[in-house]
């Protein structure tokens, strides 16, 4: 058996999965692919993800785990005292994995859908109509999710869990004031996440320049 092995790029999904697995000490190798180059087209990575994307994490036993939500809960499972979700069962783990969800299936599909608006529509006259649209639809959620967090300054308190990594990568691929505007305490847990001293160094190789 080998230890973990992380599929992504900078500035990519991935960057939710390595920032979690660094401030949770658990080893990990980072396959740094090229996307320039078409590395995620190659046979080697749809061996690994037919659908192309990232993140995928290579468990130990070599098999593959896809999709954001379901790579953080395992890695708070699997490692439980970590620290990286609340414990299974309990109901500020039901939040957490209810936000976790929330993220994924709204705010990170609308980003895509707003920055790659031509996979979106088969009537090239129609972009800037969606693209408006995925617009409005990312602040509202963001709204919401801004809503959730009454304590702060992350989502369930002052242990930043999974949910606030992907919430933080998820911040990093909008403009800030954007981000400010839709939700000032998002903006702030964003900031909470980026400021935590072990993270220097995988947090600057995620954000974008």
């Amino acid at each position: 058996m080998t230890g973990y092995v992380l599929y992504g790029y900078p500035e990519s999904g991935s960057a939710a999965i390595e920032v979690a697995l660094v401030a949770a000490e658990i080893p990990f190798t980072f396959h740094n692919l090229d996307v320039d180059n078409g590395a995620l087209e190659t046979a080697e990575f749809q061996a690994v993800n037919p659908r192309g994307q990232v993140p995928a994490l290579k468990h130990p036993d070599g098999s593959i785990i896809t999709e954001v939500p379901a790579i953080l809960n395992h890695l708070a499972d699997a490692h439980p005292h970590c620290g990286l979700a609340p414990a299974p069962g309990t109901s500020e783990r039901a939040q957490h994995d209810r936000w976790l969800a929330f993220l994924h299936a709204n705010v990170y599909e609308a980003v895509l859908r707003y920055y790659y608006t031509e996979r979106y529509t088969d009537d090239p006259a129609s972009v800037p109509a969606v693209k408006s649209a995925a617009f409005s639809y990312i602040a509202r959620h963001l709204a919401l999710f801004g809503d959730a967090i009454t304590q702060g300054p992350f989502l369930l308190g002052d242990q930043p869990y999974g949910v606030d990594y992907l919430a933080w990568t998820l911040t990093t691929w909008l403009d800030p004031d954007h981000v400010q505007s839709a939700s000032p305490v998002l903006a702030h847990l964003a900031r909470a996440v980026a400021d935590q001293p072990k993270l220097q160094e995988v947090i600057a190789r995620n954000t974008p320049s």
